[in-house]
């Protein structure tokens, strides 16, 4: 009975000894095998690393998102790597001592390699993704590129008096004359509320004197990453509706609006309907801010006449001076009416011609004759015209006279295609 429960005990103190002392005996005798084991792995990550960084390069040339475990699994394999590089080479260096090893330092290498390699096994494992990027939606061209911002008193003014009003109210409205920059300045305040992350998204579309519902709708769901699934107007205003209404802040920009409009039949939810939309509408006439119930309706006045001319002179490429020749362009500008648009397509028209050339081109302002529209186009159109009378030669083969029917052949076929897109 004594010798029974005797070699009981010793074979599980036997058997715990040999668990417990396996590991190390393994370290000193299965050195050959841990370092292979432990290179095929590596290799194996380096090679799997390297498709999965291909896949993400060509989602991102895509403009997919990468999704945030891929990017955090390419984080931790590229570490692995950096990290285990140290021991390859400790496994090189041991080879030089094949003849004659240095066996503690065999055995402290073959138990780091051991405890290494399912560290791999696992990055390995968790590499089998099957998708590493989605397509997410567009961010606005208009607020990527550079807006031409122009920092006259008036647009400061303007800018700051829109950023404090869409903290608090759902509609408003930018007024001014023609050419004054209301939609450069919608573009910069768009630009800004990206940037500074103050919506989750960001909007703009053009309504103009003949809006394209459709053509509005497509935009604004391409920014939504929305796909339509119906095809009739009021179907695709519903599920934009809804669409929207699923995102928490939104400011919607609605450039260039010529009278009252329902923004619902396009799509858009605001107010009782989605308290986290606001709308940035821009317009010529004061009215219409009235008539869309603005909370708040901000004036974008003119350029200052110092403002008008440092603008002029610089896209016109004038020295700072006293001579005659910038006298004569100190009138021209002022015949811009300190309207931005004006004077940088008349200075821009004129830059490099002779003094008689801009002695011309004052004495056509003031010969021009007044026009039946100048109340709706304000003091754009002069400007406008000479322009366009002084659009130069490109080249070789075209006339002065050949590219202004040019210029005129592609604004009426723009207005054909406007035209067959409103049915």
């Amino acid at each position: 009975m004594a010798e029974s429960l005797a070699s009981a005990a010793v074979e599980i103190v036997t058997n715990q000894a040999t668990e417990y002392a396996s590991p190390y005996l393994r370290y000193f005798f299965c050195y050959g095998q841990i370092v292979q084991d432990f290179k095929n792995r590596r290799k194996e990550l380096k090679l799997r690393k390297q498709r999965v960084k291909i896949r993400v390069d060509e989602a991102t040339r895509q403009n997919e998102v990468i999704y945030e475990d891929v990017q955090d699994w390419l984080r931790r394999a590229e570490q692995e790597l950096e990290e285990t590089q140290n021991l390859q080479d400790e496994i090189d260096r041991v080879k030089c001592f094949k003849w004659c090893p240095k066996w503690g330092w065999r055995y402290c290498l073959s138990k780091k390699l051991a405890e290494k390699t399912p560290i791999i096994s696992k990055l390995l494992e968790d590499s089998n993704f099957p998708q590493v990027g989605y397509r997410g939606s567009l961010q606005g061209i208009e607020f990527i590129t550079s807006t031409d911002f122009m920092d006259s008193e008036s647009s400061k003014s303007a800018f700051n008096q829109i950023l404090e009003a869409i903290k608090a109210d759902n509609m408003i409205g930018l007024y001014g004359m023609p050419g004054v920059g209301k939609t450069t300045l919608a573009k910069e305040v768009g630009k800004h509320a990206r940037d500074q992350k103050l919506f989750d998204k960001v909007v703009m579309f053009t309504m103009s004197q003949n809006p394209n519902i459709r053509t509005i709708q497509d935009k604004v769901a391409e920014m939504f990453g929305l796909n339509f699934q119906t095809n009739t107007k009021e179907g695709r205003a519903e599920e934009l509706f809804r669409s929207m209404q699923g995102v928490n802040k939104i400011l919607v920009i609605v450039d260039d609006l010529w009278e009252e409009f329902k923004l619902e039949s396009i799509g858009i939810p605001f107010g009782d309907e989605h308290k986290g939309c606001k709308i940035l509408l821009t317009t010529r006439q004061q009215q219409v801010c009235s008539k869309m119930k603005c909370q708040k309706e901000i004036q974008l006045g003119i350029l200052s006449k110092d403002e008008a001319w440092v603008l002029f002179r610089d896209q016109a490429g004038l020295e700072d001076d006293c001579s005659i020749l910038n006298e004569v362009a100190k009138e021209v500008a002022d015949e811009c009416k300190g309207l931005p648009l004006a004077i940088v397509t008349v200075a821009k028209a004129l830059k490099g011609e002779s003094l008689d050339g801009w002695k011309a081109a004052n004495q056509r302002f003031k010969d021009s004759r007044h026009v039946d529209n100048e109340e709706v186009l304000g003091g754009v159109l002069k400007p406008l015209k000479l322009s366009y009378d002084y659009l130069k030669k490109s080249n070789n083969q075209m006339t002065g006279n050949d590219i202004q029917m040019c210029f005129l052949l592609c604004s009426l076929f723009l207005k054909m295609l406007k035209s067959l897109l409103s049915y």
